[in-house]
């Protein structure tokens, strides 16, 4: 059995922890604020309640894996169901795409429908394109750690590319609808979709192929469930502790350093910017966050337009909404999230697009991308692409640091609830059994 220390109490976190101590380890857990579940967690004001991040998430299989590994299976604890559609995309000559998952064939109709031209095979053969892709990395990126010397040449050579998300998207498609659609969750993440491998248009195979989904009254609500995971496991949770250091003797981590004193450690897994911590700090001096979007969890009265759980609304700015927040009778709980030229108040911004609820909002908590990250002491989006060599200037699973490991969206296998989940899986396969 080993003293393991997790530094961060987010998704990445609260995964991490719970499989370490179904094999057996001692495990505490440190999370600086005074609530679990970092980005995953609830906003409520007033009677309204959103979900403070994600709404939905692809890849089903990675929670699912979770609760196995960890105790009882996910579907005695939770209800996960699919979205559909994944999204609403509409275009500023008011173009109208709704974006189903888990079936090439629906997708192929629907973006026919929508823009014509054989637009549904140009699409369709695109996304295609990436099932070689998805094996490759699923072998030595999602699925087991990432060691360079054990990794198949394939993996090696897309991980190295010098083609970018935009260089092959704007060749495959003429159509700037098109070009919108493949590169929108890179830029929604606020990345430059120039500076992207193009390999990370893989999930765009990953929502068609296995859809989005969510759970009934938010997902947030996964914060709960983890947290009596963790009480049935018998972790140790330490909340309002903030990790200053870790102390390494001899090359090898002994301790995390906190404001109230020293946790010895054997292991330690960071699920929070390894940029915080002064001994990992040196290693990971070459990267930057990606910056949150700007984000307004409105309370709506009144009737409003039928929407479905996401509108994208396509042009600078974007605009994201989410419509799935708990809310009064008679009332309805948005998100909105904008990137881009944002130059005024983003619900005048979206009346503009043609939503018009200015006058039925109630309710409102507006936070800025710097507020959100001095929020979640961190940006839920991970590092931002810059270039093909971000990958070797992120820290991997394993750290330089003997003992060190790193989960969540700042490590392998990057950003996003799929991702992030599969981080504390591959803590766990490192680790191993006490």
């Amino acid at each position: 059995m080993a003293r393991v220390v997790v530094i961060g109490g987010g998704f990445g976190g609260l995964a991490s922890a719970a499989r370490l101590a179904k094999l057996g380890h001692e495990v505490t857990l440190l999370e600086a604020r005074d609530t679990l579940g970092g980005a995953l967690g609830y906003v409520e004001k007033d009677g309204f309640r959103w979900d403070e991040g994600p709404t939905s998430t692809l890849l089903p299989a990675v929670i699912r894996d979770f609760f196995r590994k960890s105790g009882r299976p996910a579907e005695k604890e939770i209800d996960l169901v699919p979205v559909e559609p994944v999204a609403r995309h509409r275009f500023e000559d008011e173009t109208v795409l709704d974006l189903p998952g888990g079936s090439r064939a629906a997708q192929l109709e629907a973006v026919e429908r929508a823009f014509g031209n054989g637009a549904g095979e140009k699409w369709t053969s695109y996304v295609d394109d990436f099932a070689e892709v998805w094996e490759v990395l699923r072998k030595d990126w999602f699925e087991r750690p990432f060691f360079p010397e054990h990794a198949a040449k394939q993996t090696l050579a897309l991980l190295e590319t010098r083609l970018t998300l935009h260089k092959m998207v704007t060749k495959e498609f003429k159509d700037k609808r098109l070009q919108l659609l493949a590169m929108h969750a890179a830029k929604f993440e606020g990345h430059d979709p120039r500076n992207v491998p193009a390999w990370v248009g893989v999930w765009s195979y990953v929502e068609q192929n296995f859809g989005a989904w969510t759970l009934p009254g938010g997902m947030g609500q996964l914060v709960d469930v983890l947290a009596d995971r963790l009480s049935t496991r018998g972790v140790t949770v330490v909340s309002g502790s903030t990790a200053l250091d870790l102390v390494v003797e001899n090359g090898a981590v002994v301790a995390v350093r906190t404001e109230s004193g020293d946790h010895a450690a054997d292991a330690v897994v960071v699920a929070m910017d390894p940029r915080r911590l002064p001994a990992l700090a040196k290693h990971v001096e070459r990267t930057m966050p990606a910056i949150p979007p700007v984000m307004s969890y409105i309370g709506v009265t009144g009737e409003v337009p039928d929407l479905p759980h996401e509108v994208v609304l396509h042009g600078d700015p974007t605009i994201v909404l989410r419509t799935t927040g708990t809310a009064p009778e008679g009332a309805h709980a948005w998100t909105l999230l904008g990137r881009g030229q944002l130059a005024e108040d983003i619900v005048t911004a979206l009346a503009r697009r043609g939503i018009r609820v200015r006058d039925q909002v109630e309710v409102r908590v507006d936070r800025s991308p710097r507020e959100l990250v001095e929020h979640w002491n961190g940006s839920p989006f991970g590092v931002l692409w810059q270039g093909r060599g971000t990958v070797k200037h992120r820290v991997g699973t394993q750290s330089p640091i003997s003992g060190v490991y790193l989960a969540g969206a700042h490590t392998t296998p990057g950003a996003g609830l799929p991702s992030v989940g599969l981080s504390a899986a591959l803590v766990a396969q490192l680790i191993g059994p006490a």
